[in-house]
């Protein structure tokens, strides 16, 4: 079974930094479009930022030059790294998967397949 199991959410003060990991099982990342997605509450779900088989990312126009995406391969896992933290960047952080590839990446969710559970980033 395909499972993506995120982790590293957490609390932070504005201007502090967080890891988000997302661990996939069940099929192999490098060739697949991959994704981060976030949800608060009462919004719609929005595409934060993707990354294609060739590591080419796409990022959301609010995160840009602050969040940055990256893939392992050897170990399967997806990561986000978001520096500068706001408090609009509070939210249900998604990880997602593709089971195609998707080139440049891509931000709109209805090309995912897979989606992980969430990891909770709250920033004050």
């Amino acid at each position: 079974d395909v499972q993506l199991v995120e982790s590293g959410g957490g609390s932070v003060q504005a201007g502090e930094s967080l890891t988000l990991s997302c661990v996939a099982s069940g099929f192999d990342i490098t060739n697949d479009c991959m994704g981060w997605f976030r949800q608060a509450p009462g919004e719609e779900r929005d595409g934060v930022a993707s990354v294609d088989d060739n590591n080419r990312a796409t990022y959301a126009e609010f995160v840009q030059g602050r969040f940055t995406i990256s893939r392992d391969s050897a170990r399967n896992i997806l990561s986000l790294q978001m520096n500068s933290l706001n408090p609009e960047d509070t939210a249900m952080y998604y990880c997602a998967a593709g089971d195609t590839d998707c080139y440049g990446g891509t931000l709109w969710s209805p090309a995912y397949k897979y989606w992980g559970q969430g990891t909770q980033v709250t920033v004050s």
